[in-house]
């Protein structure tokens, strides 16, 4: 999804980032706030990521990313290229999934607790719901938005998905599309106005 858009000299740019193929994308396991690292290819796909973006970017850029080490693996690789120091936040890190982590999808398709038909049910009793994310992200969201920096930010595919709610002050009811991992988005403000340039963008892999 692409839009043209020519802004004002003080406009600034976000790009997220979902961090790239993870071992638990591998073996069945449950992601969540599991401490999984990058595959192999996921290692190769932040690599060719970072290389996309080193060509394309000449303004200076914050680097924001979860503190999860699939996250930290792939904005330490990023960070490489483009010489920024990735700075870690637990606002950042994939809905947590409760008594799930640690356990197969499998595990967790016979065991859920509960069915999430709105935004506040929770598969497990002691699981986030997607309010409570949209809740720990907001003020992140409104800084980054508010400060005058470029930003990178480098997160998981439903955290990013609550990302996208925030950004266009969106109800969290509406459950927006989660993007292949390894995907980068690209969003401007300028001012009032808030424009996606493009979504879910895996040609950087």
């Amino acid at each position: 999804m692409y839009r043209e858009y020519i802004g004002s000299f003080d406009m600034k740019t976000i790009i997220t980032i979902q961090h790239p193929q993870s071992i638990h994308h591998t073996n069945g396991m449950v992601g969540s706030q599991t401490d999984w690292d990058l595959s192999e290819l996921g290692i190769i796909q932040a690599d060719n990521i970072a290389k996309k973006l080193k060509e394309e970017l000449d303004d200076s850029y914050l680097l924001y990313s979860s503190d999860l080490l699939r996250c930290k693996h792939t904005a330490d690789i990023i960070g490489k290229y483009l010489d920024i120091k990735p700075i870690y936040k637990k606002e950042l890190r994939e809905r947590h999934l409760g008594k799930a982590c640690g356990k197969s999808v499998k595990w967790l398709r016979e065991n859920k607790e509960c069915e999430e038909y709105t935004a506040d049910d929770r598969l497990f009793s002691d699981a986030e719901s997607r309010r409570d994310v949209y809740e720990r992200l907001k003020p992140f969201v409104d800084e980054i938005i508010n400060n005058q920096q470029n930003i990178i930010i480098v997160s998981h595919g439903e955290l990013l998905s609550i990302f996208n709610n925030i950004f266009h002050n969106q109800s969290i009811e509406i459950k927006n599309k989660i993007y292949p991992s390894g995907s980068v988005s690209k969003y401007i403000v300028d001012g009032d106005k808030r424009v996606i340039e493009f979504l879910g963008d895996t040609s950087y892999i």
